[in-house]
């Protein structure tokens, strides 16, 4: 049966690792600044294991054997440090430090096995995959709640960003994503089963069709042979998926099937490579992956956007993290962002901080709705020669290129509202939604250079969480792995910070400290100095979070 764990551990008199260290290196384990204890206070003894028992109820597998707290701590730290699993338990198993940053304080206590470390994993997959919810999800908004309400974080003014990241696949052409995918459907395929389901020529085409890799048939064919054996393969996949139903792959092999061929007069031919969207298989290996090109930077991968809070001289903490395909607009972040953030700080939002690519319509409505400004730091597109603004004498129209102003005339279609000005060509109409973009066009010329400059800095946060990364490539493949790994990232930037804070605070109070006992020991400075030692470590061990929150007055 499930039960949850104890977030403080119990320190055994005999097998306690404290009590067997030097006197330096015990000071080094119990500082209350140091990494190890923020971790294990902020991080792992935050975590709440209820939702985790969805996992083991009901099903006839029992308990986990380790605290989930412990595993999921373990994760957390394997993203955060870009360890390998190998890396990690060997660090779990022989560096005190990270024990004690998981709880495992004697030197009794036994590390997770790997195989219990991967069952979790593979069953928070599976519960995402089946019900939609993701637990690593529930564990960062849960943890970051907490810090939240701890150091008094303000979540009214907020800012966000979004980067694009590569899978670590490899870049397959139109012709490699159909043969690679037909590749591991077959592998799949027992020789038996393919025999009864498959006509004689049909297996004899498959076999010299998949005797290569797709990559050596591109390199060495002509196009029009290429396009020849697309032929071939489309009506190969055609017949496969109508007999063969059980297959792992059979999935993707339908999909790439539908996107890339289409039923003409009985038979199957190519699309018109126009028609296949950014949206398409990119690779058998990561279906999950999107293309887009964004400025100067083609990627086959996800698109990570960040939301973080921006109060000035005060602690800022990640409040939303969200991984997408990467044809995923920017402007599809806005709303969910905003709504996650204010259920993490349980306050509402009053500014938000983002460049053009998130302006929209909609998210304009949204904010106005809502009382949000939404600081746009520019608008995508070039500035149209038009400068359309409603006045009392109506639509007034002012041509950027001669200067001259014209009141525009509404429009006589019932189905679309439209304002009209004579034009060299004719007419130029213009819509509610371009009345509104010209509105703020205007309204950021206004904004204070301040202002707009608050958005850079979730720049750094970018950087932070993509800092591991290679050639901007992932190790993993799939949205799920994507997720974690970006959740357990933002989590270790939040304790960094936290850690920063504490420190940054611990030293100034020490300072104000030191200042008022040269007032009271003007004349022997080092008894003062041996007070204030003793007095300051007393505290910072009685009570290190009061530090943090506010400054001691002496």
């Amino acid at each position: 049966m499930f039960k949850k764990s104890q977030p403080n551990p119990q320190i055994d008199l005999f097998s306690g690792m404290n009590s067997l260290l030097s006197k330096k290196a015990r000071k080094r384990m119990e500082d209350p600044k140091g990494w190890n204890n923020l971790f294990r206070q902020h991080v792992v003894a935050s975590m709440d294991e209820e939702p985790f028992r969805i996992l083991f109820d009901g099903t006839g597998t029992g308990a986990p054997n380790s605290p989930i707290r412990l595993l999921v701590g373990m994760m957390i730290l394997k993203e955060s440090l870009s360890y390998s699993d190998k890396q990690l338990f060997e660090q779990c198993e022989y560096n005190l430090l990270f024990r004690s940053t998981l709880g495992l304080m004697n030197l009794d206590e036994p590390v997770p096995a790997e195989s219990t470390y991967y069952l979790l994993r593979q069953r928070i997959y599976e519960h995402e995959r089946a019900t939609g919810v993701n637990l690593f999800d529930f564990v960062f908004k849960q943890v970051t709640q907490k810090q939240v309400h701890e150091f008094n974080v303000n979540g009214k003014l907020i800012r966000m960003d979004s980067k694009l990241i590569g899978s670590n696949i490899a870049w397959f052409s139109r012709y490699e994503v159909i043969h690679e995918t037909l590749r591991k459907f077959c592998e799949a395929l027992d020789e038996s089963d393919l025999r009864k389901k498959m006509g004689r020529n049909d297996r004899e085409d498959l076999k010299t069709l998949l005797s290569e890799e797709g990559e050596k048939v591109v390199y060495r064919s002509t196009k029009e042979e290429v396009q020849s054996r697309m032929q071939t393969l489309g009506l190969l996949i055609y017949r496969l998926l109508r007999a063969v139903k059980d297959n792992p792959y059979r999935e993707i092999l339908e999909r790439v099937f539908t996107e890339q061929f289409q039923r003409v007069d009985g038979g199957v031919e190519p699309r018109n490579k126009a028609e296949i969207n950014s949206n398409s298989v990119q690779s058998p290996h990561d279906p999950d992956c999107s293309y887009r090109n964004k400025r100067d930077q083609s990627v086959k991968g996800y698109s990570v956007n960040i939301t973080e809070t921006c109060s000035k001289d005060q602690l800022n903490l990640i409040t939303d993290v969200q991984v997408e395909r990467a044809t995923v607009p920017d402007n599809g972040y806005v709303q969910e962002a905003i709504a996650e953030t204010q259920q993490v700080t349980e306050q509402e939002v009053k500014q938000v901080f983002c460049d053009g690519a998130y302006h929209s319509v909609s998210n304009q409505e949204y904010s106005n709705e809502n009382n949000i400004d939404l600081v746009l730091t520019g608008i995508q597109g070039a500035v149209p020669r038009y400068d359309p603004e409603m006045t009392p004498e109506g639509l007034r129209v002012t041509d950027r290129h001669t200067g001259d102003i014209q009141i525009a005339t509404k429009s006589r279609s019932k189905k679309n509202e439209r304002w009209r000005i004579n034009h060299e060509n004719g007419y130029r109409y213009f819509t509610p939604e371009e009345i509104k973009t010209a509105d703020l066009r205007r309204l950021l010329l206004n904004r204070p250079n301040e202002e707009l400059r608050i958005r850079n800095n979730v720049e750094a946060t970018i950087f932070q969480l993509s800092y591991p990364l290679r050639n901007n490539k992932t190790r993993y493949r799939g949205l799920f792995k994507q997720r974690a790994w970006a959740q357990c990232r933002c989590m270790w930037v939040n304790l960094v910070r936290i850690k920063n804070l504490i420190e940054s605070t611990y030293q100034r109070t020490q300072n104000l400290a030191l200042q008022a006992i040269q007032t009271v020991f003007p004349s022997d400075f080092s008894v003062g100095k041996s007070v204030l030692n003793r007095t300051f470590g007393i505290f910072s061990k009685w009570a290190p979070d009061q530090l943090c929150v506010r400054e001691i007055s002496f």
